[in-house]
């Protein structure tokens, strides 16, 4: 008998149904309460940044970092993510424990006073591209400012530049969100080519800026890690230093609750969000700040640290790629990209099938990320993404997670096949 599902016959299909249900039910016996839904390290890993508050000091090249001051950051925190980002630290901004807080504000600043002449908030119509599947978060905040988010298919060296090229010859579409190193959910590092055309393209919009959410900049699962080409060495290149803003953060390298974030850009970026900061905030939390240019003393002791997560992480994906090579290879019915990095495996289903995992998978005690997550509005079209977070739960729940999913795919393809 064929292993393909779409070669089976109906008798054939009813019979592997049956044999998949009765794994169904023994895990549905079991009353279990797993969590894949989304990307937290597991306790574990945070365990790795318990040294964070042995700080005996709060004085930092001569600053008391308890007091007012040093809207940008201290100088110590600058440098750290500078060499993180690849940039001088005159181009970097220093911000609060999370960078979606400063995408947010970054977008809410163009939307109220514009990236350019005009504020965003006075166009008829702004439009976003959107590499998909990608980062729901974006998606959130580009919704909640009525902004129109378009479809870029991702390709496995980067968005598909051939539709982000021509979608920019529209001046209503002033930007784009990404995720370039280790792809929110799908794993992928944007290639050499793709980084050289971002940076080259001439969009109408003189305004056009990216979002250049570098999350995973260090969060590699093996020694020899994928490498991202340095973009702000490129973008002067073709007069663009004004279209990127790049961000990351410390969320998922020390404490999401309590890390640090941090933004570079332009010259004339910079002056524009600090001008914008001066209204805003005296300064963001300098005391924390201090206490990670403590713990890792140089961008060398980041990566170093990270090879620890690494060491906890990688048995975690190759607990989820076990169970889906070995129950859903070869059958037709599913694939996905092995990734070298990040949180997520990315698994695509046959198409009408995604959201019937996810019911059956809840109903047997196994939370994922809501289907559709992974698009704009919540809307997969073909219904057929699901992104997998191994990192959270322990292992012994990883595999019974990751077995049940691999039965919960099973049962919704046959089901789709049997009509």
């Amino acid at each position: 008998m064929s292993e393909l599902y779409t070669e089976m016959t109906a008798g054939e299909l009813k019979e592997r149904k049956k044999l998949l249900l009765r794994r169904y039910d023994d895990f549905k016996a079991k009353g279990l309460k797993l969590d894949m839904s989304r990307g937290k390290p597991g306790a574990d890993q945070l365990e790795l940044s318990k040294g964070l508050n042995d700080v005996e000091s709060y004085i930092s090249d001569g600053i008391d970092v308890r007091n007012y001051g040093f809207l940008d950051g201290i100088p110590a925190c600058k440098k750290l993510f500078a060499d993180l980002m690849g940039v001088s630290p005159e181009n970097v901004i220093i911000g609060p424990n999370e960078s979606l807080t400063l995408m947010f504000d970054y977008i809410c600043q163009c939307f109220t006073h514009g990236a350019g002449d005009i504020p965003w908030r006075c166009l008829p119509e702004v439009k976003f591209l959107c590499p998909v599947p990608g980062y729901d978060r974006h998606f959130t905040i580009l919704e909640y400012f009525g902004i129109k988010m378009i479809n870029i298919g991702m390709t496995a060296e980067g968005p598909d530049m051939d539709s982000v090229e021509e979608y920019i010859k529209d001046p209503a579409v002033k930007g784009m969100v990404c995720v370039p190193k280790y792809s929110n959910p799908q794993g992928v590092t944007f290639s050499a080519a793709v980084v050289e055309r971002i940076a080259s393209m001439k969009p109408a919009a003189e305004d056009f800026r990216i979002i250049w959410d570098n999350a995973y900049c260090v969060h590699d699962l093996f020694d020899d890690g994928d490498e991202l080409l340095n973009i702000f060495d490129i973008l002067p290149k073709y007069g663009n230093e004004d279209m990127l803003v790049e961000f990351c953060s410390t969320s998922k390298i020390t404490f999401p609750g309590a890390g640090v974030s941090a933004l570079a850009a332009s010259k004339n970026n910079i002056a524009a969000i600090k001008k914008r900061l001066g209204a805003q905030t005296i300064s963001y939390d300098k005391m924390n700040q201090h206490r990670h240019a403590e713990f890792f003393g140089d961008v060398n002791g980041i990566r170093e640290h990270m090879k620890k997560h690494a060491a906890i992480l990688k048995p975690k994906f190759d607990i989820v790629l076990k169970h889906l090579e070995n129950e859903l290879r070869g059958k037709g019915i599913a694939s996905w990209i092995t990734p070298r990095g990040g949180y997520f495996i990315s698994l695509d289903v046959m198409d009408g099938c995604a959201k019937r995992v996810g019911e059956l998978c809840k109903e047997a005690g196994v939370v994922l990320t809501s289907v559709g997550a992974t698009y704009p509005y919540g809307i997969d079209e073909r219904d057929s993404n699901i992104r997998i977070a191994p990192t959270f739960p322990p292992s012994d729940e990883l595999e019974l997670a990751a077995e049940l999913l691999c039965i919960c795919v099973q049962l919704a393809c046959i089901e789709k096949l049997a009509g």
